[in-house]
């Protein structure tokens, strides 16, 4: 059997979301800046997806940009307003917790002379709303903090934040825009731009069901937002390059889907890792759960699809590499890049031990995840780890603890 369980990276993309997308690899060929029927076919199919996409996060649609994924978008929000307000102001404020794709820009433009606060969380992986607010400035810009995390599934005071942001202007800092990465929310929590109160927000179609290469970044009407890409006037002159009009199409269809079937993923796919962190917890001893454990849905505070576990004397990696032989794929909270192991640096913010960010593991579900999947996995797991620790050597090898850097990343 064959188990994937990591959702969180990528999802299989929808029957139906394929079916509306081949057409436009084929017979409907046209370039949607094209004046002729052909393109103006496209053109239709682009704005179609634009009021699917709007509706899921109750945008309007001239509020709606497509961009490559999830990266393009964080990094169109942060560059764009850094570049557009830098006159205003040089200092922006993110999280510990945020993905790559925000602390990676936010270092790049820390080396072109802005300044950047990275905010502390608890150890259920929480921003603390407080801390936001003491760390405005007159010449905060911005402030990006992620709706949901992608490690922990840990959801974010979106909508407080968004509160002290309109504090501060009301103070004469009119200046200072709020940007949420949406990328682990959509599809898995309702997203709201308008309760919200954010003024960027970042979306990916791969993670909903949809093709790889294409997402989206809402952008307030009213918002100031330097380019990153020149030449053609495409997305309303916000985004240059011929559009890429199946993956559009794609996103748009699963955008559709994942608001019409909201409640139901949402009540399936917590009631199955619900099912999952209960076997886990109670087959397999010392195991922990990293992130809020009540998910209670009235005071969720992680999404339904995520569960992050340590597993006391295993190395994450090995679990990785066994699981994948017994046919599950999931991921891990600690990343091998150039030969040297770098710790999670979103569980070492959660203030996590040496040890347990070393053995912990992200499994993450889908819309079609099975309870058939579930409990093989369960039973893959209890076995793997039963054989992990009757080799594992009784001295724990002592590492140098690595201090939170920014550039430290699991991917």
């Amino acid at each position: 059997m064959r188990v994937y369980l990591d959702n969180s990276a990528t999802t299989p993309v929808a029957a139906e979301v394929l079916e509306a997308m081949l057409p436009y690899f084929a017979e409907e060929a046209g370039n949607a800046q094209s004046v002729h029927s052909f393109g103006q076919r496209a053109r239709a199919a682009i704005e179609q997806a634009r009021r699917q996409v709007a509706d899921l996060i109750n945008a309007r649609e001239a509020e709606v940009v497509f961009v490559s994924g999830g990266t393009e978008a964080d990094n169109l929000a942060i560059r764009g307003i850094a570049q557009a307000h830098r006159e205003r102001g040089r200092h922006i404020i993110t999280s510990q917790i945020e993905h790559p794709a925000v602390l990676a820009t936010c270092e790049a433009l820390e080396r072109s002379g802005f300044s950047v606060t990275y905010c502390a969380v608890s150890h259920l992986g929480l921003v603390s709303v407080e801390d936001v607010r003491a760390c405005i400035r007159d010449d905060t810009i911005l402030i990006s903090i992620m709706q949901a995390n992608n490690e922990t599934g840990a959801i974010q005071p979106i909508e407080e934040i968004a509160r002290a942001v309109t504090e501060a202007r009301s103070r004469g800092l009119e200046h200072i825009h709020f940007h949420t990465d949406a990328v682990q929310a959509a599809g898995k929590i309702p997203v709201d731009v308008k309760r919200m109160g954010v003024d960027l927000l970042s979306l990916s179609a791969h993670k909903i069901h949809g093709p790889k290469g294409v997402g989206a970044l809402y952008i307030r009407k009213g918002t100031r937002l330097a380019k990153l890409l020149y030449g053609g006037r495409h997305e309303r002159d916000r985004r240059a390059g011929t559009e890429n009009v199946p993956g559009i199409v794609g996103m748009g269809r699963a955008a559709e889907m994942a608001r019409a079937q909201l409640s139901d993923r949402m009540e399936r796919m917590g009631r199955l890792r619900d099912h999952f962190e209960r076997q886990v917890m109670s087959r397999i001893p010392n195991v922990k759960i990293n992130g809020d454990p009540d998910t209670k849905i009235p005071f969720l505070r992680r999404v339904p699809n995520i569960s992050n576990l340590s597993f006391q004397g295993i190395e994450g990696e090995s679990l990785l590499i066994a699981l994948d032989l017994k046919g599950v794929a999931a991921s891990t909270g600690s990343a091998c890049a150039s030969g040297s192991l770098e710790p999670s640096h979103v569980l070492r913010a959660c203030k996590l031990t040496e040890e347990e960010v070393r053995g912990s593991m992200r499994f993450s579900l889908s819309a079609y995840t099975t309870h058939e999947e579930i409990d093989y996995a369960v039973d893959m797991l209890e076995e793997t780890i039963a054989r992990l620790r009757q080799i594992t050597p009784s001295e724990p090898v002592v590492r140098q603890r690595v201090r939170f850097r920014p550039s430290s990343f699991v991917l």
